[in-house]
């Protein structure tokens, strides 16, 4: 597929420089009138600031994209023209990202564990370069690719994080990881690097200077005993991606440790696997409320205990990820939005559900909310992270559609790229087409 093509991207509406904004479109969406189906509003110009972000934050850090965070056509294609890489964990995911252009130096097949069909597929579209952390692996991957190049990934979970990832994948960098290199060595096999992923959704920056110091270690033992010069450090994900909670400080925290434990830039690449930071807060869902029940109580001022309200999306679809894994971790419960409108008025306990027939189908619970009536919208904001990767079709109820918006700026600035090489798409480059050679801001 041309990655210039629009039909990349799927269902796209350019909005116009100076009355557009997703924002506008919503409030058309809302005045509308109710919709049977639930439906995810994607703004690919926050995807663009994101990455603009990174580029401003972390630029020694050249970001590949973990594909498994959110799938959309859309999405996908936007990183490939801003020069992202690619973390693919499958042959499905893969073959997606070679569907755009992009070619097998932006891929990494990041999966510890791969089949051996997958191995075979990845060797026959020359992607060389993947992980692996166990001695079995080593010796599949030897058997089935030798001209492969291994990244070995070492286990350094953060101490607050929602899905933790060291339980099933990593070793230990002062104890198997040595033995692994060796054995890769004895195989003779290219081991070219070291990876970890202190978990998903990982609030605890400080964790990436620890792992980055763990990593500096194998980079030494593998030189000084073996002889080997690993050149890649890959850094994984973890990085938040909501409206509320800035990278600033996980930045802070691996500029830091590269300055100290890595400092020849030349020597050493480093690469990084962020997925909830670019698409977080790029999508917000709209649902309809198509039912609700009012429990009354003598006690209460008001006369009534709590609203619950039935919506059309819920932790069976797309509220998943934000809602589930949230209440597991002990971190802030699902809010509905409380549009500018209705901010005055008079709140109530509130329950919502979705609409499954599930009891355990419930998005908030006690959470205050004023009066809603069936046919309104309720909207939850930063759900652009999982909730559809993870969203099922239980009970036949089907998974929101996709509406983009992209402004006619940047949607421009996107097909102009989109023939520029990978690796010349920098901050500078950046900054010179969005202003003019003028040094931009976030915004596009």
């Amino acid at each position: 597929m041309d990655p210039s093509s629009e039909a990349s991207y799927g269902n796209v509406s350019v909005l116009p420089v100076n009355d557009g904004s997703v924002s506008k479109e919503i409030d058309r969406i809302v005045a509308s009138g109710p919709r049977e189906h639930p439906l995810h509003v994607l703004d690919l110009d926050d995807l663009v600031r994101k990455h603009l972000n990174w580029l401003r934050k972390m630029p020694r850090v050249t970001p590949f994209y973990a594909v498994k965070c959110n799938d959309d056509p859309a999405i996908l294609a936007t990183l490939a023209r801003l020069g992202t890489g690619f973390d693919c964990a499958s042959e499905t995911e893969i073959r997606s990202i070679l569907e755009l252009g992009v070619g097998p130096e932006r891929i990494l097949f990041a999966h510890p564990i791969k089949s051996v069909p997958s191995l075979a597929f990845a060797r026959s579209r020359g992607i060389r370069r993947m992980t692996f952390d166990n001695e079995p692996e080593l010796e599949k991957v030897a058997r089935e690719y030798p001209e492969a190049q291994l990244i070995l990934r070492i286990r350094h979970d953060a101490d607050r994080v929602l899905i933790a990832l060291g339980k099933k994948f990593g070793c230990d960098a002062r104890g198997d990881g040595r033995e692994l290199l060796a054995r890769a060595t004895q195989l003779g096999m290219e081991v070219i690097g070291v990876s970890f992923h202190v978990g998903c959704g990982s609030l605890d920056a400080d964790c990436f200077y620890r792992a980055i110091e763990s990593a500096r270690i194998l980079f030494d033992y593998a030189e000084s005993e073996l002889g080997l010069r690993l050149h890649l450090l890959d850094i994984g994900g973890g990085f938040p991606g909501d409206t509320d909670k800035p990278i600033d400080p996980y930045a802070e925290a691996v500029q830091s440790a590269l300055r100290k434990f890595f400092p020849n830039a030349e020597q050493v690449d480093v690469i990084a696997e962020p997925g909830r930071y670019y698409v977080g807060s790029a999508v917000t869902l709209l649902t309809t409320i198509q039912g609700k029940k009012v429990i009354r109580s003598a006690q209460s001022a008001s006369g009534i205990e709590q609203i619950m309200y039935y919506i059309n999306d819920g932790v069976f679809g797309t509220l998943f990820d934000w809602v589930s894994l949230r209440a597991i971790n002990d971190l802030a419960r699902a809010q509905p939005v409380i549009r500018d409108e209705r901010r005055q008025e008079r709140t109530y306990r509130t329950t919502i559900w979705g609409p499954t027939c599930d009891s355990t189908d419930i998005v908030c619970e006690d959470v205050p909310f004023p009066e809603h009536q069936i046919g309104d919208y309720i909207l939850f904001e930063n759900l652009g992270a999982y909730g559809m990767t993870f969203a099922t079709n239980f009970n036949g109820f089907p998974k929101p559609t996709v509406q983009v918006y992209v402004t006619e700026h940047t949607w421009k600035m996107l097909h102009e790229i989109s023939d520029t090489n990978w690796k010349q798409k920098t901050l500078a480059f950046f900054d010179h087409r969005t202003t003019g050679g003028r040094p931009a801001s976030d915004s596009v």
